[in-house]
């Protein structure tokens, strides 16, 4: 099946069930690669932050907080 072919296919498709698909989609390229591959500079960064955060350097907010930062910041 070409890709063209796909794409009508899923033009095609209600809401719910491109949401599905979507779900699918990523569950089958997580069960494939097992390991993403991640570039040097990311790790060191996350590194970086966990050091920080295992030497308490680091200032943590819970999700509700951040969320409602986010929501009065975007009004």
């Amino acid at each position: 099946m070409q890709t063209s072919d796909i794409i009508k296919e899923i033009d095609n498709m209600g809401l719910s069930e491109k949401l599905i698909l979507v779900e699918d989609i990523w569950d089958s390229i997580a069960r494939f690669n097992t390991e993403l591959p991640m570039p040097e500079w990311q790790k060191s960064e996350l590194d970086k932050r966990y050091s920080n955060y295992k030497n308490g350097e680091l200032k943590l907010h819970d999700w509700e907080t951040v969320h409602e930062n986010l929501r009065n910041k975007y009004k």
